[in-house]
């Protein structure tokens, strides 16, 4: 997988739609959907937690804890 790999904190996250926000470091707020979540094999993300995030033409493909590698 190509793209940016940068890191940022979990804002919101909503359980029902598996999609939620993430504040990169530099106060940028991106948006992910269940499929960027799927990707990451995650089950939950809490408000707060540190995350890494591959984002492809400006999209976040993949979150996934800051702990877990990011896919290829």
């Amino acid at each position: 997988m190509g793209g940016v790999r940068v890191q940022g904190t979990v804002g919101s996250f909503d359980v029902a739609t598996r999609s939620g926000t993430v504040l990169l470091d530099d106060g940028t707020e991106l948006g992910f959907d269940a499929e960027a979540f799927a990707a990451g094999g995650l089950r939950l993300l809490r408000f707060g937690q540190r995350v890494n995030l591959a984002l492809e033409d400006g999209r976040v493909r993949v979150v996934t804890l800051s702990t877990f590698p990011l896919p290829g």
